[in-house]
C-alpha cells in the first residue's frame, strides 16, 4: 500500500545503486568521469557519488525524467549510442557486481536544492515506514526533516519517495561542509528539544533506517 500526496507534474528520479568490485572501483570512477558525457548528452544528471562511510564499493547517481515516455526514449537512443555503448559500457560491465534502480518522487513539500557551496559530502540516509504512504507518514516525517533543516548545520537537497521498488522507501539527501561538521551539528540536534519531540513522534512510524556517507565525483552536478 503507498497512497499520498507526491509532486504536481510528472516528473520523477530514477534512483540507480551499483556494487562495484573491490578492487575495481578505482577503475570504474576513472571511467565514469571520463566517458559520462556520452550518458549526460541524453538525459540529465542529478549527482554522481561514491561511497565512503556505511557502505563499501558503492555508487550512487540519480537521473532526472520529465515523464515515462522520456525515459523509454532515452533508453531507445542509449542501445543504439555507439560511443556510450563501445567507449563505457562493455568496459565497465566486468567491473560491476549488483546493480540497482528505483523510481522516486519528490515530496510535494520539497523541492530539490543545492549546496551553498562545492567541497563538502553528502548524507544518503534511507527510512523504511510503515506501510500506507505519504497520507500515513507524510506529516510527522515532514516535522521532523524540518526540525533537522532549523537548528542550521546541515542543507536539505532532496527528499524522494518510491514509486517502483520497495515502496514506502523515503530516500533523504543532506549536504555537510565536512564529516566533522556533521558530527557536531548531529550532537547539537541530540540536545535540541525540537528535535527529540518530532522525531519521537514520527519514529513510531518508522521500520528501519541507514545512512552511507558520499563522496561527489568530479563529473557531478552536485558536488
Amino acid at each position: 500500500l503507498a497512497t499520498g500526496p507526491r509532486q504536481n507534474n510528472t516528473i520523477f528520479y530514477e534512483i540507480r545503486t551499483y556494487d562495484i568490485k573491490p578492487a575495481k572501483m578505482k577503475e570504474f570512477l576513472e571511467m565514469v568521469n571520463k566517458y559520462i558525457h556520452f550518458r549526460t548528452a541524453h538525459s540529465e544528471l542529478v549527482g554522481f557519488w561514491y561511497s565512503e562511510l556505511g557502505a563499501m564499493n558503492k555508487v550512487f547517481h540519480i537521473w532526472k525524467y520529465d515523464n515515462f515516455a522520456h525515459r523509454t526514449a532515452v533508453r531507445h537512443a542509449l542501445a543504439n549510442d555507439k560511443d556510450w555503448q563501445g567507449k563505457f559500457i562493455s568496459a565497465v560491465l566486468p567491473l560491476i557486481e549488483k546493480q540497482n534502480n528505483e523510481v522516486a518522487y519528490l515530496v510535494p513539500w520539497c523541492q530539490l536544492g543545492k549546496p551553498p557551496k562545492e567541497g563538502g559530502v553528502y548524507e544518503w540516509v534511507t527510512f523504511q515506514m510503515k506501510p500506507g504512504g505519504p497520507a500515513m507518514w507524510g506529516e510527522a516525517f515532514q516535522a521532523a526533516i524540518n526540525a533537522h533543516i532549523n537548528t542550521g548545520y546541515t542543507r536539505l537537497i532532496g527528499v524522494f519517495h518510491t514509486e517502483y521498488g520497495l515502496l514506502n522507501t523515503v530516500h533523504v539527501l543532506w549536504w555537510n561542509e565536512s564529516p566533522d561538521h556533521r558530527a557536531a551539528g548531529r550532537h547539537s540536534a541530540h540536545e535540541d528539544a525540537r528535535v527529540v519531540a518530532a522525531v519521537r513522534n514520527s519514529v513510531r512510524l518508522l521500520e528501519s533506517q541507514q545512512n552511507v556517507l558520499l563522496i561527489p565525483l568530479q563529473c557531478s552536478p552536485l558536488k
